[in-house]
């Protein structure tokens, strides 16, 4: 029986396929290489290039494979991006969505652990975020992924298929050993960001705004290291396949830091100057989201490791380090 992993080449994907066949899965992998890299993916996983919207490719992998369960990482998932292109993300992360449940509802594959975000709070109203929280997105990309969300809320109802829905906040980090880490084209995400800015592959780091309502203007986030989360993505499996019922978990640290604090991080880590510069907010950021960890920490037994952010940057640096230019390009 295979778990098939959905965008198995990317930063997060990959990290759960590595872990999978650590604990002894058999994995197929589904990626259209658009952002991931071919060179992330475990040898030991079987790959399969196309994308989920193309039901026939995705019918025809299900086909071929024995799926027990589902990773789902497949989505566009930038913010900046989905406000000004929101079809493509209703298009990319609802519709792919739509195809991948239906395969699954045909090849009566019930039990799929979601890759969601804290996007889907919005502005939220109480800090730290519980998942009672009220859901308000106040972007396309958010608002996709709540509607994900809610697409197999209703094909539990209708067909029994089980989900769990993991909403994270920032991930950061990489493998202990650096073979496998974050490498985006183009990059948005600022812990990378940073770490280039440190190699001199930037000239300066842009903090987007420095007026919002927290201790020193710029937005709060909390991180968490991406080998948890995977860790976490794998309790989530176990829980569906032993009976857990459909569930929304977040995964945090239930600590926030400022993008200057993230820099000052860095700074000290690497011993590199990094230059940064102010610029406008970004359309669609929240000031400050942290989560509340603990039902993910109660009723999946989650037990993350790497809390600091010390260890998030350190491990990332490794990797940039070891991988200046990204995969296959050392």
């Amino acid at each position: 029986m295979a778990i098939v992993v959905l965008g198995g080449a990317g930063y997060i994907g990959s990290h759960a396929v590595d872990q999978l066949i650590e604990k002894g899965y058999d994995v197929a992998v589904v990626d259209n290489l658009l952002t991931g890299h071919k060179e992330a993916i475990h040898e030991k996983a079987r790959f399969y290039q196309g994308d989920i919207q193309d039901k026939d490719f995705l019918t025809n992998v299900f086909k071929q494979e024995e799926v027990e369960g589902v990773l789902h990482f497949a989505a566009s998932s930038l913010v900046g991006e989905s406000v000004e292109q929101p079809l493509k993300y209703f298009r990319n992360n609802v519709y792919g969505t739509q195809v991948l449940l239906e395969v699954m509802a045909e090849y009566q594959v019930r039990n799929i652990v979601f890759s969601s975000t804290a996007a889907t709070y919005g502005e939220p109203k109480e800090v730290p975020i519980k998942e009672t929280t009220e859901t308000a997105p106040k972007n396309p990309y958010g608002e996709s992924k709540l509607i994900m969300e809610k697409m197999m809320k209703w094909c539990d109802q209708a067909y029994g298929m089980r989900y769990v829905a993991l909403r994270y906040f920032n991930v950061a980090g990489a493998k202990l050993d650096s073979t496998i880490g974050e490498d985006h084209t183009p990059e948005t995400h600022l812990v990378p960001l940073i770490l280039q800015t440190a190699l001199g592959q930037r000239k300066a780091l842009t903090i987007f705004g420095d007026d919002y309502a927290t201790s020193d203007g710029t937005c709060v986030r909390d991180y968490v290291h991406v080998v948890d989360l995977i860790q976490a993505h794998i309790l989530a499996l176990e829980y569906l396949k032993n009976g857990g019922k459909s569930d929304v978990f977040n995964l945090g640290s239930s600590e926030g830091f400022s993008v200057k604090e993230m820099i000052e991080s860095a700074r000290e880590i690497t011993g590199k100057e990094i230059p940064a510069i102010m610029g406008p907010r970004r359309s669609g950021d929240p000031a400050i989201l942290i989560a509340s960890p603990e039902k993910a920490k109660t009723i999946l037994g989650w037990n993350p490791h790497y809390t600091t952010i010390r260890k998030m940057i350190e491990t990332a640096w490794s990797w940039h380090q070891s991988h200046p230019n990204g995969y296959g390009k050392s």
